[in-house]
């Protein structure tokens, strides 16, 4: 794909708006390739599944209503993790970084689509960013395919091993939670394998903590210190492990007598470590997710629905963004006006940002739950399951995926679409401009709480 020029009707769309179009083409291209008859190994898959499919790989979510290594050839498992990782970069990431290797100039117009793609404050350093999100895709999926090669060689052979290990390992940075264990297993298989557990769990964690705050760890790496390390850097590190171990904990504790009961000691501890990780927006799993206790369940959704890290290949509102919201919470329990942590105060046009991205994300949700109430005849939990794991990009699914109507399946369609490319970058890409917004009007109270 050419660079955008400032000449022709694309270069009138903001930069939003040409997120929203590349990531609809690209959906459209993979919709298209997968309903192919070559793509499939019966018959040919519906139009829709095909869309759907196509969807979800793009956006990173892992929801499937076929299962990916009985339904589709090695052409179509090869278009899929394709869309994966272009989805999981974005298309102009990875347009861009074609454009550095082949030592084309970077226009303005591109930078400031990249700075909305990978949610930075300025233009400053995009380029080398960009360069960086390569590189670092490339070393951690690198490695992840040839660890998991050897480790699924005993199982399948070396053919498959080393397509296995490179789809897996994509699949992972990426948060995508694609598989091809088959029948809809996922890595149940392997919930009490130390090597599955530890890479796959290592890659989602990698591609969720986002590429500013891996790229400002190596940039501290000769001395690394977490007082070292900016402020958005930290908060991402402190949300991200309170929410694994809380997660862990939490797992451990509910699901120690239920589906962890038959697991040894060992199994117990990487099921529950692996749950904890996966809701971040991987969508794998090791656990019968309708075998899980309502309080797991209901603990999985609100994991989901804040999801990853700004700038990372996964969704949900963002660790950052609950921080935000969690620190204005504790500053107005403690009578202060301003948020606060690490000796540093959030800004208030943060904290607007963040209750305007969370207020939007949980009208999605609960709108997409509502209609698949009316067009599916599913109990209440496993549909805000499905709606929360469509919007966070997750994957993680009570069984209900397969089984859902035309209607169902294209809400979940817009729901990903909406997850994957974030709410406050749609709500920016179809709002008008406010020629007024720098008028003033008189202030006065109102009684809330």
């Amino acid at each position: 794909m050419g660079m955008i020029e400032k000449q022709g009707w694309m270069s009138r769309l903001t930069p939003a708006q040409i997120l929203i179009f590349t990531f609809a083409s690209l959906i459209l291209v993979g919709s298209i390739l997968l309903s192919l008859p070559v793509a499939s190994n019966v018959g040919r898959l519906p139009y829709l599944d095909a869309l759907f499919t196509a969807t979800s790989a793009v956006c990173v979510t892992g929801l499937v209503v076929a299962d990916t290594l009985t339904q589709f050839s090695f052409f179509g498992q090869v278009v899929i993790i394709i869309l994966i990782q272009f989805g999981g970069l974005g298309l102009m990431t990875m347009a861009t970084m074609m454009a550095i290797f082949l030592g084309k100039r970077i226009s303005f117009r591109n930078r400031l689509i990249m700075q909305e793609a990978l949610n930075q404050f300025s233009l400053e350093g995009m380029v080398r960013l960009t360069l960086y999100v390569g590189l670092v895709t490339l070393f951690f999926e690198g490695i992840g395919a040839v660890l998991l090669t050897l480790r699924f060689l005993p199982d399948y052979g070396m053919p498959t091993a080393i397509w296995y290990g490179i789809f897996h390992a994509i699949s992972a940075f990426c948060n995508a939670g694609f598989d091809l264990i088959g029948n809809y297993r996922s890595l149940t298989p392997y919930v009490s394998d130390i090597p599955v557990n530890l890479i796959v769990t290592t890659l989602i964690i990698a591609g969720g903590l986002g590429f500013s705050v891996l790229a400002d760890i190596y940039q501290h790496r000769g001395q690394l210190k977490f007082s070292r390390l900016s402020f958005h850097s930290r908060i991402v590190l402190a949300a991200t492990a309170a929410l694994l171990v809380i997660g862990f904990v939490f797992v451990l504790a509910l699901e120690w007598n239920n589906t962890l009961a038959d697991l040894p000691t060992q199994g117990k501890l990487l099921g529950a470590w692996f749950h904890s990780v996966t809701p971040r927006t991987a969508g794998f799993n090791t656990l019968p997710t309708d075998a899980l206790r309502p309080a797991t369940l209901l603990l999985t959704i609100i994991l989901m629905f804040i999801g990853a890290s700004p700038g990372s290949t996964g969704g949900g509102i963002k660790t950052s963004t609950f921080s935000a919201l969690f620190l204005m919470v504790v500053a107005s329990i403690r009578g202060r006006e301003d948020a606060r942590l690490f000796g540093r105060q959030v800004p208030r046009d943060i904290i607007m940002r963040a209750m305007a991205i969370a207020a939007i994300a949980l009208g999605l949700v609960l709108t997409t739950t509502m209609v698949l109430t009316i067009s599916e005849d599913q109990p209440f939990l496993p549909l805000l399951f499905e709606a929360t794991s469509a919007f966070g990009t997750v994957g993680l699914s009570m069984g209900i995926t397969s089984s859902l109507s035309a209607v169902g399946r294209v809400v979940l369609i817009i729901t990903m679409f909406a997850g994957r490319v974030g709410p406050m970058t749609l709500a920016l890409a179809v709002a008008h401009s406010n020629t007024r917004a720098h008028l003033r009007y008189p202030e006065e109270k109102i009684i809330v709480g």
